[in-house]
């Protein structure tokens, strides 16, 4: 594929999943990437990796999925975070601070990919230090608006990393907002919606910020996506699930790759459910998406 404003990046925080059966990679951003990939895209992980044995593993687990990087290393400790799981699957985080992801320095090359740019996903985790949150907004002021250029906003609330400033200026710059249930509630207190419902508040968020679509998850209780004048509904599938770890984060990916080959917005949605599902059911955030799904998407 020519790469001409046809990359698709995930830009933020690379990082290892500590799980209770070893070390994984992830980061939502780079999840998103690989995700993306799998349906034929060009993509690109952009983050920052340490001057440390685990940035080079980085490096060479991200070569060995595929994954296209822009990931200098700089001279803080690659990041990790501790994952403990409870009897359903569902991961709680233990983020350690202070690490490469949050010092991503804006380089010549990722301003040629921002200009390149057809989709860009980011969220607010990796503009918890003022290097990366500067990056981050570089990287979208050097991005094209228009053409059917998706700005994807994966709030991805986490811990207390997060700040009604920075959540209003991303706001402001992505024109596709994605939250699930819970981070709906913050939003609700931290921007003062009060006595609204969880779908007059979409509604509000939607309009407010003048944006294309926004996607919000229920986890067992379906999901929606929000256009103007529309709704979009499905249902969770039931399945075994092994871990939720990167579930959203291929739903993301999955609707991106659907919307930019030109799908309807209930079709990308069926999509996205079907993949994030199949992420429930694999341990980790990066398993080799089924063919029979990725291959229908034309």
């Amino acid at each position: 594929m020519d790469s001409k404003n046809n990359l698709i990046v995930g830009l933020g925080e690379v990082l290892w999943d500590v799980l209770p059966e070893g070390r994984k990679l992830g980061g939502a951003p780079a999840n998103f990437a690989y995700n993306v990939r799998q349906f034929g895209f060009d993509s690109l992980a952009i983050s920052a990796v340490g001057n440390d044995k685990l940035g080079d593993e980085t490096l060479a687990a991200l070569k060995n999925k595929g994954l296209d990087f822009i990931m200098p290393q700089v001279p803080y400790p690659t990041g990790t975070v501790l994952v403990s799981l409870d009897d359903e699957g569902i991961p709680a985080y233990d983020i350690r601070e202070n690490v490469a992801w949050d010092n991503i320095p804006f380089t010549p090359e990722m301003k040629a990919a921002a200009q390149n740019c057809r989709a860009v996903c980011w969220g607010s985790l990796a503009q918890r230090n003022v290097v990366s949150r500067t990056t981050i907004n570089s990287f979208l002021d050097a991005m094209p608006d228009g053409g059917g250029r998706l700005k994807v906003f994966d709030i991805n609330l986490r811990q207390k990393f997060y700040t009604k400033e920075v959540i209003m200026e991303s706001l402001r710059r992505c024109n596709v907002l994605k939250i699930n249930d819970e981070e709906l509630v913050v939003i609700g207190r931290l921007f003062d919606y009060p006595g609204l419902d969880m779908r007059n508040k979409c509604w509000l968020i939607l309009g407010k910020y003048n944006l294309d679509m926004l996607v919000l998850t229920c986890g067992v209780n379906g999901s929606y996506v929000f256009t103007p004048g529309c709704v979009s509904f499905q249902e969770t599938p039931r399945v075994d699930v092994v871990d939720t770890v990167g579930a959203g984060d291929s739903f993301t990916g999955a609707f991106c790759a659907a919307i930019l080959k030109g799908m309807p917005v209930p079709e990308a949605h069926k999509l996205a459910v079907e993949i994030s599902a199949y992420v429930c059911t694999q341990s980790g955030a990066m398993p080799v998406l089924p063919a029979s799904i990725v291959n229908g998407v034309e």
